[in-house]
């Protein structure tokens, strides 16, 4: 079986539960945080509806320095704007994944930021920590966000207290 192969499902799976979380972010409510050191709503949820477009420069570029990067951070101007967003980015980096050869994800792939570098692992790696365990790391993240403004929680991994299915 091929790493594609085994990824997709699980890509699949994770990208189900983001798309439900963001289709719970409020509107009108961009500029809350929950402690001063903390990133706005409005930033978060961005970010989190964006990092699928970070899975495809991973899988499609040879390496990427931020500083010389042309990603411009995607700005929350309403809930159905990160949806429609997140569905088009979530769309490239499939096919991003569908096309990537086991050579590919076994090739070392380099970040750096003005020369410095932040990794420089197997691309497989990279795609696990620098895309899909940042997008779990900050989707949970949102999932605190929405707790303290009393916004029900969709289960992720199992039920949530929200959840009326019984458990």
């Amino acid at each position: 079986m091929e790493i594609r192969e085994l990824l997709l499902p699980e890509f699949d799976a994770e990208m189900k539960k983001t798309r439900t979380m963001l289709e719970r972010v409020p509107e009108g409510k961009q500029d809350y945080k929950p402690h001063e050191k903390s990133m706005p709503l409005g930033k978060l949820a961005a970010h989190v509806a964006q990092l699928p477009e970070f899975a495809t420069r991973i899988l499609e570029l040879p390496n990427l320095d931020f500083s010389k990067s042309d990603m411009k951070p995607l700005v929350m101007e309403s809930r159905q704007q990160l949806l429609d967003a997140f569905d088009s980015l979530v769309e490239k980096a499939r096919k991003a994944i569908a096309k990537t050869t086991d050579e590919d994800w076994e090739k070392k792939w380099k970040l750096s930021f003005q020369g410095h570098t932040i990794t420089d692992d197997p691309r497989h790696l990279t795609y696990r920590a620098m895309f899909l365990n940042h997008l779990v790391h900050h989707r949970a993240q949102l999932g605190v966000y929405l707790r303290l403004n009393d916004i029900p929680l969709p289960g992720t991994y199992g039920p949530s207290a929200d959840d009326t299915m019984g458990f």
